[in-house]
């Protein structure tokens, strides 16, 4: 149980009349909305201008010109109330209309009030832009002037005297803005059902977007508690944070309608606020007294799409509540599905708003991995509701601490709810293997930044990244496994019912953490968790770690994927680690080694003859490992004579390492390459996966050169045994295979065989499609196998293929099938098609706002495509980055789907054009991205030019050569 916020009585009374009063005022609000709000920013009602804003850099900098919020107010109370229009007014305007009052505390002496306010037209109060008023009769100063600042998103009240200390003040302010389908703040959402459209007033605060749907202390330390009333059309249902308490029909303006008022909320940030109004409906289960909805469109409900959402839901939050050792603190649990929506899910606080993919799954439509996408979103958005939510970072530069976690545990509440699918080990795949691409460069950043390089709304995006999130879940998962589980969960909930309704910074988790350590007396650590965790969380990066075995030899080194990039970030670890190595010898798990220092000896990691050591058992660490060239050929021995005589994870691990440690040059590309040798006998999904994600780098670098042909037939070889295994098991593609990863490698190995023409399998994905094309009500295409067929057949395909997935995709009803489509049309090879798909993306009748983005990075993904799409984004980044690059999460993914192939000078030298062509139109949240892509296509161009002549050379040996 968390600690109680309590109001005081006469903080209460004040926020019922100013309830009622908001009813009886936002009526006489004005629909119509002014086109030109933003030229009116800036200038203060009362006529006069504003204070002039600082020009030069000085120590007195007006606090209106800061990106953080004075200190000197606290929000102790809102009241909100907000009617959405879900209909366009005269001049074609979707509005809302609100007003709020906050009651906020004076705890240091001020005469200026800032809060914030994004585009937001504010009714004036004798001139002002607010009124003011005091609580249990505290003398309130008269507010001198007001005015918007652009910038920075405030709204500044200055005062002829001051606020007192201890006193207690309400703001009150009614406002109009426009509901927008920019995703952001309070926006619409369209969608057609049954040949009718329909509007949604739907909400995404997270990061900075709560202050464009009413005036509010927008930052996560600022938490108060929400009074939530919602005024809407009496056919449509209206869901808060709260539990609805209240609904009464009324007439406003003339207008029939329902106020639906809520429950006040907990204590929370404003960024983990919702509301909604819709006309969706749900489906219901009771777990333990609480109420646990799923919303979605109708249909989608009727065709039992949200049932598996349900069923899983219950157990998930079950889990938690046990693992954290702490109640779920809400009274009920709902989550909708958008048709809108820009990220893949936000875990506001009772209501967790989901794109449409991550929560429906139909249970004869959707595949495997939609399931698996449904199931793990939910935990990451579920363990939010106590680490994130009931405890929060005090600012976004700990953003890991929330996404850090959540991303780990998602595995720990994903394998409760579907414990025979062994998720847990996909782990390595998903974030270990995946960040260690992006924190080997030397443009990455430590997972908890300085508080002064996280200001601005796009900074703050920009933390939304790989690191945050999947080096955050890595390192915890590191640390749980040398606490021990047990140990790291008794300290994770000593900390949250700690700091319950709270915010945080990263060392009260450590403290936490380690009087649990103190409290195991069987659990030694060479120093404290503060000390070892600091070294994973102030220094980017992370550590190779040499083993040598002929002298049982130990170094570490901070590792690059070009060796030759500066690192301008200073360590003040000098880019040491402390790291716990777990090891087996000759298939004898072994004691613990910690590595403390650059360099260590451990005898019994000395060995000859048949003998060997791997180092990182289950990659339990964050980091990468190296041997001797002796002990890296026992390791491939045994890969080609007994490889399950490795556990799976380091097969995985040792294709990962190798493939990598060749592109840093600490060991040759064709001992990378050799680490495939073996898959032509490997069944198991995860050390394949592992391979194809690193030889797709060579297929990335080499696809518009002639080592191309040999890298296909050696992929032939290799993938053939595979292809017969599954057709074998499948009985000729008929069945499917039971076990989980298993559906996972019958991908691969169609997918696989496909491109590189191995007998039988274009012929088989042909006959589908056209069965399919001819027969368009009834898909005989596995849904497993959809996306890897719709590609290939339009690939192989023209014109017909193209348009026919076309039409399914506007006909489609089910959001995952219209993802597979809409990801297969970029696959075609024709060029004509690909720019009139590209030019699609600008039209959000043809594709959602949501998914333009990620469709022009589908089909830079095409070498085909990647020069048309590179030319499309050049031609157009000053309406896209309008578009979308002041604050989506994803935009950075744009930069980096594009480049990713760019491997030659001529490439880098448009690169670095462009960079400097859009200084002044800006990359928002892409702007470290792109100086990682800068540094990547530098690497490329080195690596390539050093390695091709020996990549080639050993592919077309290895292709040639048969086995006697």
């Amino acid at each position: 149980m968390g600690k109680v916020y309590y109001i005081s009585r006469n903080v209460g009374l004040c926020m019922l009349v100013l309830a009622a009063s908001a009813l009886a005022t936002i009526i006489a609000l004005s629909v119509a909305y002014n086109k030109e709000r933003a030229k009116n920013q800036g200038r203060p009602a009362d006529g006069t201008s504003s204070p002039p804003a600082a020009t030069t850099p000085s120590a007195a900098r007006e606090a209106w010109d800061s990106y953080r919020l004075p200190q000197s107010l606290i929000p102790v109370y809102y009241n909100v109330t907000l009617w959405p229009r879900l209909e366009p007014d005269a001049d074609g305007l979707y509005v809302f209309t609100g007003s709020s009052a906050v009651v906020f505390r004076c705890v240091k002496e001020t005469d200026l009030i800032i809060i914030h306010s994004n585009k937001l037209n504010l009714t004036s109060f004798q001139g002002h832009h607010a009124k003011l008023s005091g609580v249990g009769g505290v003398r309130v100063p008269t507010i001198q002037k007001s005015w918007l600042v652009v910038k920075t998103a405030y709204l500044v009240l200055q005062l002829q005297g001051r606020l007192t200390v201890g006193a207690s003040y309400v703001l009150f302010t009614e406002f109009q803005g426009e509901l927008a389908d920019d995703l952001e703040g309070f926006y619409r959402s369209e969608y057609v059902e049954d040949g009718v459209k329909k509007v949604v007033a739907t909400s995404q605060m997270q990061a900075t977007y709560a202050r464009k749907a009413f005036p509010c202390f927008d930052e996560p330390a600022m938490k108060a508690v929400f009074n939530i009333v919602i005024i809407h059309h009496r056919g449509t249902v209206a869901l808060s944070n709260g539990r609805e308490i209240d609904s009464l029909d009324s007439v406003l303006d003339g207008i029939p309608v329902r106020v639906t008022t809520f429950e006040p909320t907990q204590r929370m940030s404003t960024y983990l606020l919702a509301f909604i109004v819709s006309d969706f409906v749900s489906i219901e289960s009771l777990q333990n007294h609480l109420l646990i909805r799923i919303w979605a469109r109708k249909k989608a409900i009727d065709d039992k799409q949200g049932d598996y959402a349900r069923n899983v839901t219950g157990p998930i939050l079950q889990f938690y509540e046990q693992y954290y050792n702490a109640s779920y603190p809400l009274s009920k649990s709902d989550q909708i599905a958008l048709p809108d929506f820009n990220a893949g899910a936000m875990e506001n606080w009772g209501l967790v708003t989901y794109r449409e993919t991550a929560l429906l799954y139909d249970p004869v439509e959707s595949s495997t991995g939609n399931k698996e996408r449904v199931t793990t979103v939910i935990a990451h958005e579920l363990a939010h509701m106590w680490f994130g939510n009931l405890v929060t970072l005090r600012w976004w530069n700990d953003l890991w601490l929330n996404e850090g976690f959540a991303s780990y545990v998602e595995y720990l509440g994903a394998d409760y709810a579907e414990p025979s699918w062994n998720i847990r080990d996909q782990m390595i795949l998903y974030d270990v293997h995946k960040v260690f691409a992006m924190d080997a460069l030397a443009s990455s950043h430590p997972l908890s930044r300085r508080e002064e390089e996280v200001n601005e709304p796009a900074q703050i995006s920009e933390m939304f990244n790989t690191i945050s999130y999947s080096k955050g879940a890595a390192v915890l998962r590191m640390l749980s496994d040398f606490l021990t589980e047990p140990v790291f969960a008794r300290g994770l909930s000593s900390y949250l019912n700690r700091f319950a309704f709270d915010n945080t910074v990263y060392t009260d988790l450590w403290e936490h953490l380690q009087q649990a350590v103190d409290n195991t007396p069987d659990v030694h650590l060479p120093h404290s968790v503060h000390d070892i965790m600091n070294r994973w969380t102030l220094q980017m990066g992370f550590p190779v770690v040499s083993i040598d075995t002929r002298t049982g030899s130990i170094t570490q080194k901070h590792f690059l994927l070009d060796p030759d990039s500066a690192v301008d970030r200073p360590s003040q670890f000098n880019y040491v680690w402390f790291v716990p190595i777990k090891w087996i010898k000759t298939g004898e798990e072994q004691q613990q080694h910690w590595l403390l220092q650059k360099t260590d000896t451990n005898s019994r990691m000395r060995v000859s003859g048949a003998d060997w050591v791997l180092a990182n058992t289950n990659v339990s660490g964050y980091f990468r490992v190296n041997y001797d060239l002796e002990n890296w050929n026992r390791l491939l021995s045994l890969l080609n004579s007994h490889h399950q005589a490795l556990p799976v994870i380091n097969r995985a691990q040792i294709i990962d390492d190798a493939f990598n440690l060749a592109r840093a040059k600490i060991i040759d590309t064709t001992l990378a390459l050799a680490t495939t040798k073996y898959l032509s006998k490997e069944r198991d999904y995860i050390p394949w996966e592992s391979a194809l994600r690193n030889l797709n780098y060579y297929i990335l670098m080499f696809d518009r050169t002639e080592v191309y042909g040999a890298l296909q037939a050696y992929f032939k070889k290799q993938i053939e045994p595979l292809f017969e295994h599954f057709r074998g098991i499948t009985a000729n593609w008929t069945k499917v295979p039971t076990g989980h990863t298993d559906q996972y490698n019958q991908i691969n190995a169609v997918g696989v065989a496909c491109t590189v023409n191995v007998g039988g399998c274009r012929e088989l994905i042909r006959s589908w499609y056209r069965q399919w094309m001819e027969s368009p009500s009834h898909n005989p295409i596995h849904s497993n196998l959809k996306s890897t067929v719709y590609c290939h057949a339009i690939a192989f395909g023209g014109v017909d293929e193209w348009d026919f997935a076309w039409t399914m995709f506007k006909n489609a009803t089910l959001a995952s099938e219209a993802s597979r489509l809409r990801s297969a049309m970029a696959c075609t090879k024709t060029p004509w098609l690909l720019n009139r798909y590209l030019d699609y993306t600008l039209d959000p009748t043809k594709i959602r706002k949501q998914d333009a983005t990620s469709t022009i990075q589908y089909i830079a993904a095409n070498v085909v495509g990647m020069p048309l799409a590179w030319n499309f984004v050049r031609a157009r980044w000053s309406y896209i980055f309008q578009q979308y690059g002041k604050g989506s999460f994803s935009f950075a993914n744009l930069i980096n789907g594009i480049t990713k192939r760019f491997s030659t000078e001529f490439e880098l030298q448009e690169l670095k054009k462009f960079k400097e062509d859009n200084l002044q139109v800006g990359f928002g949240s892409a702007t470290l991205a792109l100086e990682q892509a800068i540094e990547k296509t530098t690497a490329n161009i080195k690596w390539v030019t050093e390695n091709k002549a020996d990549v080639l050379r050993w592919l077309t040996e290895e292709s040639t050569f048969r086995e006697t």
